[in-house]
């Protein structure tokens, strides 16, 4: 543990705890060499996908994204439309120019339903190939800080696009590049990275993907999109997918994939608190959270709670898992709040926070989630999971429901990429997707809120 860190604070836990082999590992480093097999598995573009920026960027260093001028707007934003692109630049570019790489700052929708801007990277043939469809990938970046930030990160050399590709989307691109295929990358946490905010990461997402169109002058009507996303990024997919037909109801949905799905935010703290290894995203979602829902949490926390949420401000996620093992959240409260979940504006604040409430999506969804004890992959719940595909179904969506039985959270990324991946290329394709609704085990009705 760093020694900069407070150290986590003997107290009972509220709940058992859950093992997780090498949990001292890095999980950006684990689920990198997950993604990277499962992308070696998909034949990745390493020859077309060489985006190292030119020695003359190369030499200067990006500025971080609270200092960019690129990331701020300041004129009025309520009579624009969401999605429209208010500066644009180019940021990186292919050795071999087979590529053009695009940022664009656009104008979107906060947590509170407030006008916002945020950033996305839009990358696309040089080939001239008239663009056919668009692939906006949800980078499960799950960060505080705007060091985290995909637009960052792929041009710091903290990550690049070829990782982006290679790890989630290169089975896809490797036939559609040539054809039109345009990816997009949204920073869908905002320009304040106010993580684990649904409705404002799918609000983002689809405003990401407008934003290619307007910077390329597609037709909506004619541009088939597909979204893809694990972890925290299947959270920005999947209220995307709820948001779209009242939000953004002239976008060509064809197909969403999600996996390792948060789908109650309140049982997944239950699930992880007092864990030895996931136990640091608690604080990491409850800052998070309260940006998104400009809610003052010192009010609420303890001295320890104060000393972690600002310790952990500024941090991704690579940063604190594994940092704080039996961490609950309990500590982090005063006394007359540790039951967070008797406290009405968290009451509140979790129960907007429980996936299907937003909306159904009406496009076909691709669902997948490991299974590693009797709960769910060691983060996520997976009866939730089922819960909500069957809430779907019952709703009249068109579901594709994986439960990889023995895997984990980092181990489930694999099969979940093969399926993701196939499943999106039929889609993009416009080849009817098979419901398959009757394959999903029947249970409980879904919980009522919390």
């Amino acid at each position: 543990m760093r020694s900069s860190r407070p150290a986590v604070m003997a107290y009972p836990s509220s709940g058992p705890l859950h093992s997780h082999a090498g949990r001292h590992t890095s999980p950006g480093r684990r689920l990198a060499a997950v993604m990277a097999g499962a992308a070696a598995v998909l034949s990745t573009l390493t020859g077309v996908l060489d985006l190292s920026a030119p020695p003359s960027v190369a030499a200067t260093p990006p500025l971080l994204p609270s200092v960019d001028p690129f990331y701020t707007y300041h004129g009025p934003l309520a009579s624009i439309a969401p999605g429209t692109v208010l500066k644009s630049r180019p940021v990186v570019a292919a050795s071999n120019g087979q590529l053009e790489v695009t940022q664009v700052l656009y104008r979107t929708t906060g947590e509170l339903g407030h006008p916002t801007v945020t950033v996305a990277t839009v990358v696309r043939a040089t080939s001239g190939a008239k663009p056919a469809q668009i692939l906006s990938y949800q980078e499960a970046y799950d960060g505080l800080g705007p060091k985290c930030e995909p637009s960052y990160k792929l041009q710091s050399g903290l990550g690049s696009l070829g990782q982006v590709t290679g790890y989630l989307a290169a089975g896809l691109l490797s036939g559609y590049l040539s054809s039109g295929l345009v990816l997009v990358v949204p920073d869908y946490e905002g320009v304040h990275q106010e993580w684990t905010a649904g409705q404002e990461a799918g609000y983002e997402t689809l405003d990401g993907a407008r934003a290619a169109e307007n910077l390329l002058k597609l037709a909506p009507a004619t541009t088939r999109v597909g979204l893809v996303g694990y972890s925290g990024g299947a959270i920005a997919t999947d209220y995307a997918t709820e948001l779209a037909s009242r939000y953004a109801p002239g976008l060509d949905l064809a197909g969403a994939a999600e996996g390792g799905v948060p789908v109650d935010f309140a049982h997944v703290l239950r699930y992880v608190n007092g864990s030895p290894y996931w136990s640091g995203v608690i604080p990491m979602a409850l800052v998070g959270l309260g940006r998104a829902f400009q809610l003052p949490l010192d009010k609420y926390l303890s001295a320890y709670g104060r000393s972690l949420t600002s310790a952990i401000a500024q941090d991704c996620l690579g940063d604190v898992a594994g940092h704080y093992p039996g961490l609950t959240y309990q500590q982090l409260f005063k006394p007359r709040y540790r039951d967070i979940f008797a406290v009405p504006v968290f009451r509140r604040i979790f129960n907007k926070m429980i996936m299907g409430r937003a909306g159904t999506p009406h496009t076909p969804v691709f669902i997948g989630q490991g299974v590693s004890d009797g709960t769910g992959d060691g983060v996520m719940v997976a009866k939730d999971v089922e819960s909500l595909a069957r809430e779907y179904c019952r709703r009249g969506a068109t579901v594709e429901l994986h439960l990889y039985k023995g895997l984990d959270h980092n181990k489930a990324v694999a099969p979940f990429v093969v399926g993701a991946l196939s499943f999106l290329a039929k889609t993009l394709r416009g080849e009817p997707i098979p419901n398959g609704c009757a394959a999903i085990a029947a249970g409980e009705p879904r919980a009522s809120p919390h």
